[in-house]
């Protein structure tokens, strides 16, 4: 674990509608941590999600990237994250690779440096031999692993993925949740995972329970089950949640 922060979280506060989406929300994630945001629908996990990437504006708090405040740096404190949205924004029209050059060509890389940063991306997530297929024939799972590529092809430092399993298949969730957790291991990547998957956390992961704008708990899996004094992790979300399981 690298004591260098890659996302900081200050006070944040956010309402639309006249209804209160974030309230007083504050944490941390280093270098190589893979931290697990975990709530229900609802909680407030695509409203943070949004705040962060600037979709929304944020008037109440603090967010930092590497350093970079959102708000006065948004060029370079955006040049580090990769994002992975919940709903798929890749052209289905187009295939995996111009999808790929396109999006490269929105960070500024030379056609040069893209064709090698696509085949790194493509063949690490198995994906390469399919890179002139059309993005329409492709299944949920791997249409995933294209927007996991494209979101790794600028190098960023810390990678968002929002809800990024739901609707796939169990062998490739697993693959994907697998292959986070790789880079987070050996390439350093600060990952905040968004999800409601309980069986997607590791014991190695720290657990932030979000529920009706608040964060609940903050901890590694077994903090937050001893915390609770519950049995497991899905019991103490329960509890934490009024059982607002999705």
């Amino acid at each position: 674990m690298s004591n260098t922060v890659a996302l900081s979280i200050e006070n944040l506060r956010f309402a639309y509608q006249g209804k209160l989406a974030l309230d007083d929300v504050s944490f941390t994630i280093n270098a190589s941590d893979f931290t697990f945001l975990l709530g229900p629908n609802g909680a407030g996990k695509s409203t943070l999600f949004a705040l962060i990437t600037r979709l929304y504006d944020c008037r109440e708090g603090k967010i930092a990237l590497n350093g970079f405040d959102i708000k006065q740096q948004t060029r370079k404190a955006l040049a580090t994250l990769g994002i992975v949205f919940q709903q798929t924004t890749l052209d289905v029209d187009l295939t995996v690779q111009q999808n790929l050059h396109y999006h490269a060509a929105l960070y500024g890389m030379s056609r040069k440096l893209a064709k090698s940063r696509i085949q790194e991306e493509l063949e690490r997530l198995a994906m390469f031999e399919r890179r002139s297929e059309k993005v329409a024939k492709l299944n949920g799972g791997h249409k995933r692993r294209v927007e996991i590529a494209r979101a790794l092809l600028h190098k960023p430092s810390i990678l968002l993925l929002d809800e990024p399993t739901v609707g796939l298949d169990v062998q490739s969730r697993v693959a994907i949740v697998e292959y986070i957790h790789y880079l987070t291991a050996h390439e350093q990547l600060a990952v905040l995972w968004a999800s409601h998957l309980l069986d997607e956390i590791y014991s190695t992961d720290q657990v932030l329970v979000m529920h009706k704008g608040k964060i609940k708990a903050k901890g590694h899996r077994e903090q937050i089950v001893a915390m609770t004094q519950t049995k497991d992790i899905n019991t103490a979300f329960a509890q934490l949640t009024q059982g607002e399981l999705s």
